[in-house]
């Protein structure tokens, strides 16, 4: 996708150890036009796909799964970080954020995620596939169809993407990074 290719090249700032900050227009700051592209070119990809809602793990997802949901009229569900209070029939899973370089324990309501249920993830980053591997033991365990996966943008050398397709699940990102080396930001 060559605005968001253009954009990273424009705006991303790498940092050691293979982090690309995207802050100024994906995930602390978003651009709303680039956001609509974005999602726009995600629903032409899964135009043929059946999907009844869109998931995503807070908090960088919800802004792109957002902005799916309201374009295809679907409802949107979030793994959430912390188990809220209110919530007792819940199903959960552990992921360990690159990022942050921590684990989480996420959990979504079985109210809202089910069998019967086609779902599209959607995330800012594939990196590893920590946050994908949750999202597909969760969509498991509750009996949901997990349709495929959606990256804005994927960084090809952490091999997150052999994560997904080893487990069956149909995988798409929009800008793929080759590499990182040096802070030099290589687009494949």
């Amino acid at each position: 996708m060559k605005a968001l290719r253009d954009r990273i090249l424009k705006d991303g700032k790498c940092f050691p150890d293979g982090i690309l900050k995207v802050d100024k227009f994906i995930n602390h700051q978003m651009d709303p036009n680039l956001m609509k592209q974005i999602c726009v070119e995600f629903i032409r990809r899964y135009a043929s796909t059946e999907i009844n809602k869109i998931i995503t793990i807070e908090a960088s997802g919800i802004a792109p799964a957002i902005m799916m949901g309201f374009l295809l009229d679907l409802p949107v569900v979030f793994a959430k970080k912390k188990k809220p209070s209110t919530m007792s029939d819940m199903l959960s899973t552990t992921v360990f954020s690159f990022t942050k370089q921590r684990e989480y324990h996420v959990v979504i309501s079985k109210e809202y995620l089910g069998e019967g249920d086609k779902v599209l993830f959607v995330d800012d980053f594939l990196a590893y596939g920590n946050a994908a591997k949750g999202i597909i033991d969760l969509c498991r365990k509750a009996g949901a169809e997990l349709v495929g996966m959606g990256f804005i943008i994927e960084k090809a050398f952490q091999h997150g993407r052999e994560v997904i397709e080893a487990e069956g699940v149909r995988c798409e990102s929009l800008a793929i990074i080759e590499s990182l080396d040096n802070c030099e930001i290589k687009l494949r």
